[in-house]
């Protein structure tokens, strides 16, 4: 089964975040996230829009949760977020917190791997937990100043994939089309793209490029 994209609208205008969610929406993009600095600057308002116009997609609301998690949890649960983003830094308590919220609405827990040092560690430290998907995360600061991206944690992905077969795995960090056949082998589930996409005059498209290069490289 290919990756599903999730397109990631790190964007500060919530006219431009609703032109790329449609684009790419159209294209076949089935994930899609209400970013971080859009959730800043708006609230749960982009969460609210996305979910009344794109009914049969999953949306993310990326709050990378530190603390107070049911507080903060509950808030995009009830906007219409399918998903929440809960940092693996953040600790064991409030990790199970979420995860237990999510249950109670039938909803998702994606833990954040960002700035964690040894992945696999934390994983095993918090697996136990049941949250449902696990994102391995190079952060944009990184890919500029150290010129990486995913592919740096490629093996570390591979081993999760086989350890944690019931955990859903999202990859995210400076992804483009090229780097694709490098990442695949690790049976993503999902691949989280965003200044590929959101810098683009044409978002669609490279939307499309991407989910292109994901069924490509999945049948090598």
């Amino acid at each position: 089964m290919s990756a599903n994209l999730q397109v990631a609208i790190d964007v500060v205008n919530l006219d431009k975040a609703m032109r790329i969610a449609k684009a790419t929406y159209v294209s076949g993009a089935r994930y899609i996230e209400a970013g971080t600095p859009l959730i800043k600057k708006y609230g749960v308002l982009p969460v609210k829009i996305f979910r009344a116009y794109f009914d049969d997609a999953f949306i993310v609301a990326d709050t990378k949760t530190m603390d107070a998690g049911v507080l903060e949890a509950r808030v995009f649960y009830e906007a219409g977020a399918d998903i929440v983003t809960v940092l693996a830094l953040a600790s064991k308590e409030t990790i199970e917190e979420v995860t237990e919220l999510a249950r109670e609405y039938g909803k998702l827990v994606m833990v954040d791997f960002i700035n964690v040092a040894n992945p696999i560690e934390r994983l095993e430290e918090i697996a136990n937990i049941g949250f449902d998907i696990v994102c391995l995360h190079i952060g944009v600061d990184v890919q500029k100043r150290r010129g990486i991206s995913i592919i740096s944690l490629v093996n570390e992905a591979r081993f999760i994939r086989e350890k944690y077969g019931s955990i859903k795995l999202a990859l995210a960090g400076g992804i483009k089309p090229q780097i694709i056949p490098q990442i695949i082998h690790a049976k993503p589930d999902i691949v989280i793209v965003g200044g590929y996409i959101t810098r683009s005059n044409d978002p669609g498209k490279r939307a499309r490029e991407i989910l292109h290069a994901i069924a490509s490289s999945g049948k090598t």
